[in-house]
């Protein structure tokens, strides 16, 4: 297994990068948080996915893995080519790699039951995959000793921008068959009427939109949805990129913190021509989501890495540092206590019968909603602990 970055602890040629560890751990526990509450029916606004526009917090959590996916792949594909690695065999293991976690998404996806006729195709894992081995791919073949460091960031730069184009001209030009073109509703917009029309309804996210007498209407980790999603990642390499020039460390995070302050600006701007949507990851939201991610590396890295203020981070190393096995950990917990329910409180879920008699009747509901989630975040940590603590980091 791995790191959902791709690599064990990252680091620079300085040294381990704490602050990416950190991070990675605050952001799983995010993860968790926020799909593990004692019930739907009490949750903080903030901690729960926006129904179409507008994200909230919670929306942020996925692609800060991107752009820590592509933030880790640069370090640890640079460092391993300057040790004399080649470019083959880092596009061997990039292609094994994006493979396993396909794999490993679709196991998590179908646990415990596994029925084939509605196992849901795409998925975080799967994205992160198929991220991964786009951006590593590119990475490799603008990273020869020839490239400079200007022309590396302005390819990146460019490959990018072009991605996040080509994706608003397809949403908002092309005629989407059956409703014609710009209709950027769950119903008709072009993502979701291709991840309809190649994965079927059974075989996408269940909980998404759904239209009555229509059924499911889109997945949120869909094929065309892809590619803001791959832009946001490339915002991660050029980040990354930037932490490998000879600039000293004040240096290099002003610049990475002054690149997600413009990503966030611009997509405010954007947002009154396409909307800040993270279910069919919008180029606006592509670049709200990179911006705010990179503000809070830049903010982790100058706090750890920089003023050297290492105390306190256990519990988000914990996770950090295994993120891949404490994702899969998560999903497992989850599925299991939606699995099993108890007869004797009217075949109620044993999670909403636990969060009930442990947090409901003493606290209002959405801060003992939110309690349980917490118990399951701190569940997660314990059982992770004695990896953490022997140091061993999974990986695949």
């Amino acid at each position: 297994m791995s790191t959902l970055t791709g690599s064990a602890p990252a680091a620079t040629a300085e040294g381990r990068l704490l602050s990416l560890d950190v991070l990675r751990g605050l952001v799983v526990a995010g993860m968790i948080l926020v799909t593990d509450p004692g019930t739907y029916s009490h949750v903080y606004t903030q901690l729960t996915h926006a129904k179409w526009n507008d994200p909230t917090i919670t929306d942020l959590i996925f692609p800060c893995f991107l752009v820590m996916v592509g933030i880790s792949m640069t370090l640890s594909f640079s460092a391993r080519l300057s040790r004399g690695a080649t470019v083959r065999e880092l596009a061997l293991h990039a292609l094994r790699r994006s493979t396993l976690l396909i794999v490993l998404g679709m196991i998590v996806n179908g646990f415990p039951q596994y029925h084939l006729a509605t196992i849901r195709i795409p998925g975080i894992l799967q994205r992160i995959g198929i991220c991964y081995l786009i951006v590593s791919l590119l990475y490799l073949a603008i990273s020869r000793p020839t490239v400079t460091r200007r022309a590396r960031q302005f390819a990146i730069l460019s490959v990018c921008l072009a991605v996040l184009v080509i994706y608003w001209l397809l949403l908002t030009v092309y005629p989407t068959p059956g409703f014609g073109p710009g209709h950027l509703d769950p119903l008709g917009n072009l993502a979701a009427v291709l991840d309809r029309a190649v994965f079927t309804q059974p075989h996408m996210f269940q909980w998404s939109i759904k239209t009555p007498g229509f059924g499911v209407t889109f997945d949120p980790e869909g094929i065309l949805s892809t590619l803001g999603a791959l832009g946001t990642t490339l915002f991660g390499v050029l980040a990354g990129d930037e932490l490998r020039n000879a600039h000293s460390r004040s240096r290099q995070c002003g610049a990475i913190a002054i690149l997600g302050a413009i990503l966030w600006l611009v997509s405010l701007l954007l947002n009154r021509w396409m909307p800040l949507n993270k279910q069919i990851f919008t180029p606006s939201f592509a670049l709200w989501s990179a911006g705010l991610s990179l503000i809070a590396f830049a903010a982790l890295f100058w706090l750890i890495d920089i003023l050297r203020f290492r105390r306190g981070w256990t519990l988000a190393l914990i996770l950090g540092t295994n993120a891949i096995f404490a994702f899969c950990l998560s999903q497992i917990i989850t599925s299991l206590f939606n699995l099993i329910s108890v007869k004797s409180e009217g075949d109620q879920p044993l999670y909403m019968v636990l969060a009930a008699h442990l947090f409901a009747t003493r606290l209002p509901p959405r801060p003992a909603s939110l309690a349980w989630a917490v118990l399951i975040v701190l569940l997660n940590v314990a059982l992770i602990y004695p990896l953490y603590r022997k140091r061993i980091f999974l990986r695949i």
